[in-house]
């Protein structure tokens, strides 16, 4: 139910270069805030998801830890649209409405609507500015994401054809110059970098939502999702976060003659 008693300050209107099943998706997805939206949102704590939508209490930048917000999205899918509001913490009473309409060529317009309690005829103008300017960010960045996983969901491997056991990477003097590379062989995105001095390659794709791997940190041995913070040991793919997820086997680095490969193993029994 939508509060009479709020005042609209800006409405911000957009043609997304996604589907509405992106967008949808992306709505639900209350983990990727403190990560891809890392500049305006410093931690998120889940209380309570679902399909209805999510609840959660979001720390805000810069990080101040004893003012963090509760928020909670819910979808009202029959009107195709949902509404965002602030629970507790600064803004406390705020709701901020977006409706959504799939477009031509799989995009989709959104209307995005800053409802604000008590808000001083004076200062509507500036915070609705300042809202917009917001969204305009956070919707960069959610579009980014969105296109980006809808091309490696339509992506696939091509199923004929030999298998590849080998890849060469020319003389391994010049692979050290132009470290990390980014290599793909038939259709799957690899990495190759140096780790303490040894020449590694992993998945450059994340097994959660298929996010880029391809300029992820590399830390104590271990790489980050930029999307959603899930951490991966190089060594063996292994989740390093709890989280259960695995990287792709990768290839082994093998250097002979002074020529490195990418070498295909068979798993093991």
């Amino acid at each position: 139910m939508e509060s009479p008693s709020l005042v609209r300050v800006a409405v911000y209107r957009r043609e997304l270069r996604a589907c509405l099943e992106r967008v949808w998706e992306n709505a639900l997805d209350w983990e990727h805030l403190p990560w891809l939206h890392s500049s305006s949102f410093s931690s998120i704590e889940c209380l309570e998801s679902g399909r209805w939508g999510w609840r959660a209490r979001v720390g805000l930048q810069p990080a101040d830890p004893a003012h963090p917000i509760t928020i909670e999205l819910i979808l009202d899918r029959p009107k195709s649209r949902y509404v965002v509001r602030t629970l507790e913490g600064p803004g406390r009473g705020t709701e901020i409405w977006t409706r959504l309409e799939s477009g031509a060529d799989g995009r989709t317009r959104i209307e995005v609507e800053f409802r604000l309690p008590e808000v001083a005829p004076a200062s509507a103008q500036i915070l609705g500015a300042g809202y917009t300017r917001l969204y305009e960010r956070l919707w960069d960045e959610d579009e980014a994401m969105m296109r980006h996983r809808q091309a490696g969901l339509e992506n696939t491997t091509p199923a004929d054809g030999e298998s590849v056991d080998e890849f060469n990477l020319g003389p391994v003097e010049a692979l050290r110059n132009q470290l990390p590379r980014r290599v793909e062989v038939r259709g799957r995105v690899w990495r190759v970098v140096d780790v303490e001095g040894e020449l590694m390659a992993h998945a450059g794709t994340c097994p959660h939502w298929l996010g880029p791997l391809d300029d992820a940190v590399i830390e104590e041995g271990c790489i980050r999702c930029p999307w959603h913070g899930y951490v991966f040991r190089l060594e063996s793919g292994r989740s390093s976060d709890g989280r259960g997820l695995r990287l792709a086997r990768a290839p082994q680095v093998r250097v002979d003659g002074g020529v490195a490969r990418l070498v295909w193993e068979p798993p093991q029994a």
